[in-house]
C-alpha cells in the first residue's frame, strides 16, 4: 500500500519534482496547512518571506527573468492573493513564467462569502495563461505539473493555482506527475518550411534590412542564432526594452534601443528600411509611434511563437511561426553571406547627432547638478558592463535602459508592458536569488522606491546582495516631464516631499551613502560595489531633467525631440 500524505505535503513534493529551490511568499490563515508542510522542506525549498504579497509576485518575476526557470510565490487567500494581481498582470504582459499558489477556503464554503474568500479563478483568468482551483488532494500533483508546463512552454506566462483548504489537509496516495502534452494546447506552432524559404529569399534580396530584436530571443535562448542571423546577412538591429541584452551593446550591428526614448538612428532608419524583420516582439505602441505611418515603405517579416501577435498591431507580409531558436537556425542555413556597408554607414550621422546633442551632455556634463544618465554610466562602467540591470518605472527606467551596457544575456529585469511602479526593489531581490553569482544593480526613483519600500526588510533579513541606486529628483519624474512638455508645466501632484532615505536604510541595517557632488560619485559607486551584501546609494540628481530623445505619443517614430527647454 502506498504512503498516504496530506495535499499540502503533496504540493511540497510536487514543487521539488519540478526542480523548485526558491520561492517567495507570505503566510496566512487559508494557506497555513501548506506552510506547516513547508516547515519540513526548508532545506530543499528556500522560502523567502517578503513584506507584502505584491513583492512576492515581482520577486518571482525577477527570479524567472534571469534564471530562465519558473518563479514561484505562495500566499494566502483574499487580500493575500489579490495583492499579487498586479504582478500576475505584469507577468502576463511581459511573458514571464511564474506560478502563484494561493490558499482558499474549504470547498464546502465556496460561494458563501466566507472570511477571506475571493473568486480567484474568475479574477485572474483574463490575466493569466491558466487559473485552476484545486478542490481535492488527489488533484494536487496533476495540477502542479500542468501549471509548470503551461507557465514555461510556448510563450511563457503566469499560472494561478487556487488551493482549497480541504484539499490541503485531505489525505492522498501521492504519485509524481509529469505533463508535457495537453490536448488542445499548442505551445509551439509547427514550422512552415515554405515560410522559412520565403523569409530567407526576402532577406537575401533586401538592400536596406533592419532587424527588431525582442525579448522572445532571450526567452527562446536564441542569442547565438540571432548573432549568426545578423552577421551572415550583415543586418543592423535595434532592440526593444526587454530585448536589450539579447545582443551585446557594443556589437557592431547593434544600432540601439527602439521606440519612444530609443536611439535616433534606429527610429529614423525604421522609416527608411526596405525590409523590417521583427523577432520575438509584439509591435508595442511605444515602439511603433503612429501606427498608420509606421514603416509603410518596408516589407515586413514577423518571427513569433504566438500566432495571436501576427497582424495584431502591424500588418506583415510574411509570418514565420515557431520557436525562434529553431526558426532562425533554419533561416540561417539559407542565408547568403551579404554586405550592407553603405546602409550601415548611413546610420552613423544619426549616432553622431544624438551623441553630441544628447548623450555627451547627459553622461559627461561639466557643470550643474548630477544627471541620471551620468550615474548609470558610472555604474555600468564599474561593473565592467557585466551586471544585471533591474529598474523600477519612470525616468530611472529609461535612463538605465539608454545608458547601461550589456555583455551577458538575460541581464534586463524591468516592467515593460505594465509599467509597474514599485517593481524594482522586489524584482531585484528575485534576480539576486536567480543569479547569485552576478552583480544586481537596481535603479530606482524616489516615487517607485516608496511603493515597495517595506521590502528593505526582506533585504535585511536575507542579506540580499542587491545594489540599490536611488536617483532622487524629488519628483514623480516621468509624469513631471510629460506635464512640462504637454501640460504647460502645470506640475499637478508630481513634486514630492521625501523622507530621509538614509535614516530608513540605517533602520533596516543596510549600508548607505548620499552623493550630492559630482566629484564624489565614482568613489561612492566603487564603495557600493565593493561592499558585500546590500547597499543603498542615493544620488541627488537634476530635479527637472528630461529623458531625451523622445517621440511624442501619436507622432511618427522618426519624429524625435532631441532638446527641450
Amino acid at each position: 500500500m502506498k504512503e498516504k500524505i496530506t495535499g499540502a505535503e503533496a504540493l511540497m513534493r510536487s514543487l521539488e519534482n519540478e526542480g523548485v529551490d526558491v520561492m517567495f511568499g507570505y503566510p496566512g490563515g487559508a494557506i497555513m496547512p501548506t506552510f506547516d508542510a513547508l516547515y519540513d522542506h526548508r532545506k530543499t525549498l528556500n522560502h523567502i518571506l517578503v513584506r507584502h504579497e505584491q513583492a512576492a509576485a515581482h520577486a518571482a518575476q525577477g527570479y524567472a527573468r534571469v534564471s530562465g526557470k519558473v518563479g514561484v510565490c505562495l500566499v494566502t487567500s483574499g487580500p493575500g492573493v489579490t495583492n499579487t494581481i498586479t504582478g500576475i498582470a505584469d507577468a502576463m504582459m511581459d511573458s514571464t513564467p511564474i506560478v502563484v499558489i494561493a490558499g482558499q477556503v474549504g470547498a464546502s464554503f465556496l460561494g458563501s462569502d466566507a472570511f477571506q474568500e475571493v473568486d480567484l479563478v474568475g479574477v485572474t483568468q483574463p490575466i493569466s495563461k491558466w487559473a485552476y482551483q484545486i478542490r481535492r488532494p488527489e488533484d494536487v500533483a496533476w495540477a502542479v505539473s500542468r501549471a509548470f508546463y503551461i507557465a514555461r512552454s510556448g510563450r511563457p506566462g503566469p499560472v494561478v493555482l487556487d488551493f482549497a483548504k480541504n484539499a490541503q489537509v485531505g489525505m492522498v496516495e501521492y504519485e509524481p506527475q509529469h505533463i508535457d502534452f495537453i490536448r488542445g494546447y499548442v505551445p509551439e506552432p509547427d514550422i512552415d518550411p515554405v515560410a522559412i524559404s520565403e523569409a530567407a529569399a526576402m532577406i537575401n534580396a533586401a538592400k536596406r534590412p533592419l532587424v527588431l530584436v525582442g525579448q522572445g530571443v532571450e526567452l527562446g535562448n536564441a542569442q547565438d542564432e540571432m548573432r549568426e542571423f545578423l552577421e551572415t546577412a550583415d543586418m543592423p538591429a535595434g532592440c526593444t526594452l526587454l530585448g536589450l541584452s539579447a545582443l551585446p551593446s557594443e556589437h557592431r550591428l547593434n544600432v540601439g534601443m527602439l521606440g519612444m526614448h530609443g536611439s535616433l538612428a534606429s527610429n529614423v532608419k525604421t522609416q527608411e528600411c526596405d525590409l523590417l524583420i521583427a523577432v520575438g516582439m509584439r509591435f508595442d505602441d511605444r515602439i511603433t509611434g503612429k501606427l498608420a505611418t509606421y514603416a509603410t515603405q518596408a516589407k515586413k517579416i514577423h518571427f513569433d511563437i504566438d500566432p495571436s501577435e501576427i497582424n495584431k498591431n502591424v500588418k506583415v507580409d510574411l509570418a514565420v511561426l515557431g520557436d525562434c531558436k529553431q526558426t532562425l537556425a533554419q533561416v540561417n542555413k539559407l542565408l547568403k553571406k551579404n554586405s550592407h556597408t553603405e546602409w550601415i554607414e548611413s546610420f552613423k550621422p544619426y549616432f553622431e547627432k544624438e551623441r553630441t546633442v544628447v548623450i555627451e551632455k547627459e553622461i559627461h556634463p561639466t557643470e550643474g547638478p548630477i544627471k541620471m544618465g551620468e550615474v548609470v554610466n558610472v555604474v555600468t562602467q564599474q561593473t565592467g558592463n557585466k551586471a544585471i540591470m533591474v529598474t523600477d518605472v519612470g525616468q530611472n527606467q529609461m535612463m538605465a535602459a539608454r545608458y547601461f551596457k550589456f555583455t551577458q544575456r538575460r541581464s534586463v529585469v524591468t516592467s515593460g508592458g505594465m509599467g509597474t511602479m514599485g517593481f524594482g526593489t522586489p524584482a531585484g531581490i528575485g534576480a539576486a536569488f536567480g543569479a547569485p553569482d552576478r552583480d544586481v544593480c537596481v535603479f530606482l526613483g524616489d516615487g517607485g522606491l516608496q511603493m515597495t519600500i517595506q521590502e528593505l526588510g526582506t533585504i535585511m533579513e536575507n542579506q540580499v546582495p542587491v545594489k540599490l541606486i536611488l536617483l532622487n529628483n524629488n519628483y514623480l519624474g516621468n509624469v513631471r516631464q510629460w506635464q512640462a512638455m504637454f501640460f504647460n508645466r502645470r506640475y499637478s501632484f508630481t513634486p514630492m516631499t521625501n523622507p530621509d532615505f538614509m535614516k530608513i536604510a540605517e533602520a533596516y541595517r543596510i549600508p548607505c551613502q548620499t552623493v550630492i557632488d559630482r566629484k564624489d560619485l565614482a568613489a561612492a559607486v566603487r564603495t557600493m560595489m565593493d561592499t558585500k551584501g546590500p547597499y543603498l546609494l542615493q544620488v541627488a540628481v537634476e530635479e527637472e531633467g528630461n529623458v531625451l530623445p523622445m517621440c511624442a505619443p501619436g507622432h511618427d517614430v522618426d519624429d524625435m525631440m532631441l532638446e527641450f527647454k
